[in-house]
């Protein structure tokens, strides 16, 4: 059992492999958070401290108005809570904030049952971490304000083989309340620690930018990550760490907070007078006044929850694990993706149907396996100032039709691949023209364009529906493997035509709400299309849209050394085959920069595979190692797919070089890749130390026929001799011998 319930103290037990998670009604019916960590067996509560505290308020059950009996040693305040509410006395950071119609806020949820139940629980709209239904189970706690008319179902999902906790709330108006609820704050999770001394880090940065870590060491005060885009963001991603002040790589406890939701979100760590800590996240409260009317029912999106007790490598390997097997779905899950071309920095919107071609003709010749049309091939297409929302190809643009052109595509051997925008418009678009109240704006007021586009508003039926009944007819009109779904702008002017409640908070969830519901569909009707998400590249890289896509775009900036920063920030919550990465010209049309072909494959490698390039520009030599490229990532990305990433050396300021290394799960096959970043005259004699292997076993190095054991790799490193050269890059190939070492 992975979740047990000892009655006679009403204290929760969830246990996953290495990890236990408890809570415990206390006699007054509060739910206390008491532990989340490394495995322990028994009851963590012997470690509240119920103590009298000057200006930490006591709750009315705690003691009479006569002031006989009073226990002034309970306060929520001070005790750590599972679920605390805002006006129930508790003055930090709470997870549930409500009103009524009067403008009165504040519940006390108290608790009032629970149930177990097999296998895991789904959320109705949303994503959610899916499971075998004998790897795991769910454990609902009740919680009610009866004075106030609010019920709280809290969802706990434990899937005990991967180490993986998830959480959801479920917000109730009573059948019998009076008028609306109004729920203002809705966090998805509450941890809280009886201790400090923690750090957190986070994963920030900006379009072409993302995702780089940041560790903050955390101090009495509220430490909050955010985004108020309508999108996770390029800025800061909905993933937080939490650890001990000296925890590492291979050391140190780490909890990771993972939340799986792709719309405006907040994350944030309190350390209260005290020195406690509290985490919360959820959706982002900014403006949120959702209405309930009796008996309806607010959902939280789910955070999944994973701690480890060794560094931030082995929480790595359990969030990546959970990631390709719980929530990645569909046929894609877990296959290796194919080697592109794609047509976007080749082309960008200057091409014809027979410019595709030559391309796909090129490629084929290369050995790459998908030629991808990307912006431009649809309606009055030739710039970013028309045509979003006119979903049917420019055949005049094209000479022929699409049907027509994926024929040819195939013909090369390659498959074909398009580019889509859907939750977007064009002001220059006949879909706008006859349905202008289709975006969101607000009525007679000045509005914000960027890309010269507006927002869709995906809150209405009638409006998604029919942008998917134009994407379905052009995916229906021609053979296509392929779909890349971008979103190239923030939600700003948040109006709805269809909606009689104007409040932003509201209509950023229910727009959330229905871009899943579109992407639910779209992904249903064509199981076999591989899907791969893009918000300008890395804005909206979460692991909600991967429930959808199962892979993202990193990236709008395909630099390789800019690019080993933001993939390595991304390795510590998404592995490899999530990851959307591909070679590009140079000089970069981002940055400038020039980079060795070979430094820049080895990059892409690291994650899905493919060319951002125009292969007719290539030079004999360099078509001659793309070939190279493409016959090693064949060999290898199966291993990526399935690998267990160790960040060997990371790629901070002043290291002369970074490395790391894919092992596989049976730890037969490791690829070591090492860039040079500082070439140095006189350089020191580089080495680094590999991971993962099997110490008792020998390994071939193939390049040099040496053969090493995986003990003397991992202690006493490999050396790297040939790394040289600016933004040099060598790669290292072993594989396990049969012979295991006396």
């Amino acid at each position: 059992m992975a979740i047990l319930y000892d009655a006679s103290q009403r204290i929760f037990t969830l246990q996953t492999m290495h990890t236990t998670y408890q809570m415990q009604a206390d006699g007054f019916g509060h739910l206390l958070h008491l532990y989340y960590g490394p495995r322990i067996e028994g009851s963590s509560s012997y470690m509240l401290q119920m103590r009298d505290r000057g200006f930490h308020g006591n709750p009315s059950e705690a003691g009479g108005p006569d002031g006989r009996g009073r226990d002034r040693t309970c306060s929520l305040d001070t005790l750590p809570q599972e679920y605390p509410c805002a006006g129930s006395g508790d003055q930090r950071q709470t997870a549930l904030a409500v009103r009524d119609e009067d403008g009165v806020s504040g519940c006390r949820l108290r608790y009032r049952g629970h149930e177990v139940l097999p296998g895991k629980y789904g959320l109705p709209g949303l994503p959610a971490v899916h499971a075998a239904p004998e790897d795991a189970e769910t454990l609902r706690i009740d919680l009610a304000d009866e004075e106030a008319g609010v019920e709280v179902s809290l969802w706990y999902g434990v899937l005990a083989g991967a180490d993986v906790i998830t959480r959801a709330a479920e917000i109730r108006a009573s059948k019998d309340r009076r008028g609306n609820l109004y729920v203002n704050r809705a966090a998805s999770a509450c941890v809280d620690w009886m201790y400090d001394r923690l750090d957190t880090v986070t994963f920030a940065g900006r379009y072409g930018r993302e995702r780089i870590p940041q560790r903050q060491t955390l101090g009495q005060g509220r430490y909050v990550i955010e985004s108020r885009r309508g999108h996770s963001g390029h800025a800061l991603n909905p993933f937080m760490i939490l650890c001990d002040r000296d925890a590492g790589e291979t050391h140190g406890r780490t909890w990771g907070f993972l939340l799986l939701y792709s719309g405006s979100f907040s994350a944030g760590a309190e350390v209260d007078p005290l020195l406690q800590t509290r985490f919360v996240m959820g959706i982002g409260d900014e403006q949120l006044d959702y209405p309930l009317a009796p008996g309806e029912s607010f959902f939280t999106p789910e955070c999944a929850m994973c701690c480890s007790e060794q560094g931030f490598g082995i929480l790595t390997h359990r969030l990546h694990r959970l990631v390709r097997t719980h929530i990645v779905r569909g046929e894609w899950a877990g296959r290796p993706r194919p080697i592109l071309f794609n047509s976007w920095e080749a082309a960008y919107f200057r091409f014809t149907g027979e410019t595709i071609v030559r391309m796909g003709m090129e490629a084929a010749e290369l050995g790459a396996e998908m030629l991808v049309m990307d912006d431009g091939w649809f309606g009055k297409r030739d710039d970013d100032t028309s045509g979003l929302g006119d979903w049917y190809p420019n055949e005049e643009k094209l000479g022929m039709s699409l049907a027509k052109l994926s024929e040819k595509i195939h013909g090369t051997g390659l498959q074909f691949g398009l580019w889509i925008e859907p939750e977007m418009v064009s002001e220059d678009s006949d879909l706008y023209r006859a349905h202008p109240d289709w975006a969101m704006k607000v009525p007679g007021r000045a509005f914000t364009r960027s890309r010269s586009q507006l927002v869709l508003d995906f809150t209405r039926r009638e409006v998604r529906d029919e942008i998917f009944a134009r994407i379905s007819a052009v995916l229906d009109s021609a053979k296509i493997e392929y779909v890349k779904i971008d979103c190239n702008r923030s939600l700003s002017d948040v109006y709805s035509a269809g909606s009689t409640w104007q409040n932003r908070g509201t209509l950023e969830y229910r727009y959330m709400l229905g871009v899943y519901d579109f992407l639910e569909k779209l992904t249903a009707r064509y199981p076999q299309i591989l899907f791969e998400g893009c918000c300008g590249g890395g804005g909206r890289f979460d692991a909600g849209m991967l429930y959808y896509t199962p892979q993202i775009w990193c990236s709008d900036n395909t630099d390789a050394v800019e690019r080993l920063q933001i993939q390595y920030g991304s390795s510590f919550a998404y592995p490899a085959v999530v990851t959307g990465a591909h070679v590009s010209a140079c000089p970069n049309a981002m940055t400038g920069r020039t980079v060795p072909l070979r430094t820049r494959a080895a990059v892409a490698m690291s994650a899905t595979f493919g060319y951002e390039l125009n292969p007719s520009g290539l030079t004999i030599g360099e078509k001659e190692e793309i070939r190279r490229q493409i016959q090693d990532v064949k060999r290898f990305r199966t291993l990526a797919a399935e690998c267990v990433l160790y960040r060997l050396v990371p790629p901070v300021k002043d290291a002369p070089f970074t490395a790391w290394a894919y092992v596989s799960e049976d730890r037969r096959q490791c690829l070591m890749t090492a860039v040079l970043l500082d070439p140095q005259a006189n350089a020191p004699a580089y080495r680094v130390r590999l991971c993962g292997l099997d110490p008792d076993r020998s390994y071939l190095e193939e390049e040099n026929g040496e053969i090493y054991t995986g003990r003397m790799l991992m202690e006493c490193g490999v050396p790297l001799t040939d790394l040289q050269g600016e933004y040099g890059c060598i790669q290292i190939y072993l594989q396990a011998t049969y012979a295991q070492v006396d």
